[in-house]
């Protein structure tokens, strides 16, 4: 006699996420802000620092959403992490990125392509180690556990 199996008696360990994100409401200087990720976070907190220190003007969280009315399907839109105005009044995007899967790349590719007179930053891992050694505040909120 053989035995059957359902699909729902099966139980098989899942396999564990190697990235966790921390994601959650925060607190960074006066603005309650939802953050998707750790490394968010502390680019606002450096972001925070950078204004304190009047090299930068203002920073935004998601402040605005590009649409690429051409595309008809898939990715039609792109929300960059933060906005950052200069002192001399322009501006510029800022994209934090731990891990760039096809649809991150599309985003990125069209937004450039739709919009062509946008400056766009990524922020990635290797930023957060070259600048984290060198940079006195990333180096305080690392061993603060993010918190200035």
């Amino acid at each position: 006699m053989s035995t059957r199996y359902h699909p729902i008696d099966l139980k098989l360990p899942r396999k564990s996420r190697s990235y966790r994100p921390q994601i959650g409401w925060k607190h960074v200087a006066e603005r309650r802000i939802y953050f998707r990720s750790k490394w968010e976070l502390r680019y606002a907190q450096y972001l925070q620092w950078l204004k304190e220190q009047n090299i930068i003007q203002e920073w935004e969280h998601e402040p605005q959403t590009f649409w690429f009315e051409q595309i008809k399907r898939g990715t039609r839109s792109y929300l960059p992490d933060f906005k950052v105005t200069r002192p001399s009044g322009g501006h510029y995007w800022v994209e934090v990125k731990g891990y760039f899967d096809s649809k991150s790349r599309t985003k990125i590719k069209r937004f450039r392509k739709y919009y062509p007179e946008e400056e766009l930053i990524i922020v990635d891992s290797e930023w957060f180690i070259k600048n984290g050694k060198t940079n006195p505040i990333l180096q305080k909120m690392a061993e603060n556990g993010s918190a200035i």
